[in-house]
């Protein structure tokens, strides 16, 4: 059998009976928006991340666009970030009209360079977008730091996060405004789209609220145009389900990484590393390799299937690098990652099996 980077039927057979009921029951309510799965689960993740309110929508890159509506971001406004990100970020920021402004990633960490983030300050500068990439935590502590200083917004971009913490504090709930995916293959997944908006400011909570429902008040009354982007009932349903769980899959997850960065021993192989004080939750585990084509060639001949994370970066994309703004001789690690990234598969009902045939295949690489 084929070993996949993602599986996510697995984790739908895994908790099927369970799915289906609440499947079934939300059929039967008659009621399939915005009701009361979307409530409980919109009070139990945003719980779960030390939040006081949750606002859920249709997917993660609408949750990063609205997040950036509710602040106010218009046109010519600059947003602070890495090229180094699923396209939705990027994507998301330039659907305001906004412009992406390019950070590089840290060496070891590969998450938004802090350190170089202050000299990419302008008068149009507005928010800084940490991505949480892969499950491992951005440097939170420095970034907040800068934000207070300019006066900028952060918006922390959890979609590869959820379950992260720095020390005892959760992900998501340091910046002004934080957005998770729902994506099947996320670390809490829907079947189908899905996402969250986190956050701790009333204002802001009541304003994304109307945003995600065309700038509907409570009596559908408008005062500005908002988007239709609000999660189904049935989706609700089964991420409510898989909640149950998140903290088990969660630590199966990091067993399986533990497992790969204390038994995988090949010098070819460069393997990831955990910032200081933090919990990665590894959404993907990710690793460098100098010679890419032919460790793929070799995994695959022995059903091994790793991922790509990201080859492409995001400005490298012919419709969205000319919206961007960045100088590529300054994005020395993005452009070394996009060359040399592979991931492995990492998901909590991967069998011990089959995780042990990985690090053997990989320690007999050559």
């Amino acid at each position: 059998m084929p070993i996949n980077v993602f599986e996510p039927k697995s984790q739908f057979i895994s908790q099927k009976k369970e799915i289906i009921n609440a499947v079934k029951k939300v059929f039967n309510s008659g009621n399939y928006i915005l009701g009361k799965e979307v409530l409980k689960l919109e009070k139990k993740f945003s719980e779960l991340h030390q939040t006081k309110y949750g606002i859920t929508v249709k997917n993660g890159t609408d949750a990063i666009s609205i997040s950036l509506r509710a602040l106010g971001i218009k046109k010519g406004d600059e947003v602070i970030t890495t090229s180094h990100t699923a396209l939705a970020t990027i994507a998301a920021i330039i659907s305001t009209g906004a412009v992406p402004v390019i950070v590089d990633i840290e060496k070891f960490f590969y998450t938004i360079n802090a350190n170089l983030i202050e000299k990419k300050i302008t008068k149009k500068t507005k928010v800084i977008i940490p991505v949480h990439i892969y499950g491992q935590c951005a440097d939170m502590e420095k970034i907040c730091k800068i934000a207070k200083k300019h006066k900028l917004f952060i918006i922390e971009d959890c979609a590869q996060s959820h379950g992260a913490k720095i020390k005892k504090k959760s992900i998501g709930s340091f910046g002004d405004i934080s957005t998770f995916s729902f994506y099947p293959t996320k670390n809490l997944g829907a079947i189908g789209d899905g996402g969250i908006i986190l956050t701790n400011n009333l204002k802001f909570e009541k304003k994304i609220r109307r945003l995600r429902e065309y700038g509907w008040d409570y009596r559908r009354q408008t005062n500005e145009p908002g988007i239709n982007s609000r999660l189904d009932e049935i989706q609700a349903s089964i991420l409510n389900i898989k909640l149950k769980n998140f903290n088990r899959n969660k630590e199966k997850r990091i067993l399986i990484a533990n497992k790969y960065l204390s038994e995988i021993r090949n010098k070819n192989i460069i393997l990831p590393k955990v910032r200081t004080n933090t919990t990665h939750v590894f959404h993907i585990f990710s690793i460098m390799v100098k010679n890419k084509k032919k460790l793929v060639k070799y995994l695959n001949e022995n059903k091994i299937f790793p991922g790509f994370h990201y080859s492409i970066l995001s400005h490298q994309n012919i419709g969205y690098g000319k919206f961007c703004k960045f100088i590529n001789k300054e994005l020395i690690f993005s452009n070394k990652i996009s060359r040399f990234q592979l991931s492995l598969p990492i998901y909590p009902e991967l069998t011990n099996k089959n995780v042990n045939k990985i690090i053997k295949i990989i320690n007999n690489y050559k």
